[in-house]
C-alpha cells in the first residue's frame, strides 16, 4: 500500500521504477533539486582538499623514507608504485561512473585502489564538473525502466468495440 498525502486518497508519489540515490546527493540528481548544485561544488572542493591532504601525507612517508636512508631504489619504487596505482585506480573510478563495475574485479582491484587512492579521489573531482559522478549511468538505467514500465502499463488507445475479429 503506498503512502498517501491525505487528498482524496491519491498517492504521495508517482507508481512505477524509482531512482536509485547516488551517494551524497540521494536522488537529487533526477530533477537537479534541493541543492544539487551546491553539492557539487562542496564535493568537488572536498575531493580536491582530501586529495591535496592524502598528497602532503605521501611526502611524509617519502621523506620518513629519506631520513631512514633505505636507498635511492626504495624511494624511487615507492614513487613509481604510488603513481602507477593511481593511475590505475583514476582510470578505473572514471570508467565505474558510466558503467557497472564487473564484482569480481572490483573485489580483485581493491588494495590497488586502496593504494591509488590519490587517482579516485581526482577523478571524483574531475567528474564532478560535469555531472554528479554516476548519474549518466543512472539517468540511462532510469529512464530506460520507466520506458519499459510506461509501456507495460499503457493501454491500447481506440474503441475495443471496433477492433476486427478473425473469424
Amino acid at each position: 500500500m503506498s503512502a498517501e498525502n491525505g487528498k482524496n486518497g491519491i498517492p504521495d508519489t508517482l507508481a512505477g521504477p524509482r531512482p536509485e540515490p547516488l551517494r551524497f546527493y540521494g536522488t537529487t540528481w533526477v530533477d537537479h533539486d534541493h541543492g544539487y548544485t551546491a553539492r557539487r561544488a562542496g564535493l568537488a572542493a572536498g575531493s580536491l582538499a582530501v586529495a591535496a591532504a592524502a598528497c602532503f601525507v605521501l611526502r611524509v612517508a617519502y621523506q620518513g623514507l629519506q631520513i631512514a636512508d633505505i636507498g635511492s631504489f626504495v624511494s624511487l619504487l615507492m614513487i613509481v608504485m604510488f603513481a602507477i596505482c593511481s593511475a590505475l585506480a583514476f582510470r578505473h573510478t572514471w570508467s565505474g561512473f558510466t558503467s557497472r563495475p564487473d564484482p569480481d574485479r572490483q573485489a580483485s582491484m581493491r588494495g590497488l585502489l586502496a593504494i591509488g587512492f590519490v587517482g579516485s579521489l581526482l577523478a571524483y573531482f574531475f567528474r564532478t564538473f560535469t555531472e554528479a559522478p554516476g548519474e549518466k549511468l543512472h539517468r540511462e538505467e532510469y529512464e530506460k525502466a520507466r520506458a519499459e514500465y510506461e509501456k507495460r502499463t499503457t493501454r491500447r488507445s481506440g474503441n475495443p468495440s471496433k477492433k476486427r475479429r478473425g473469424k
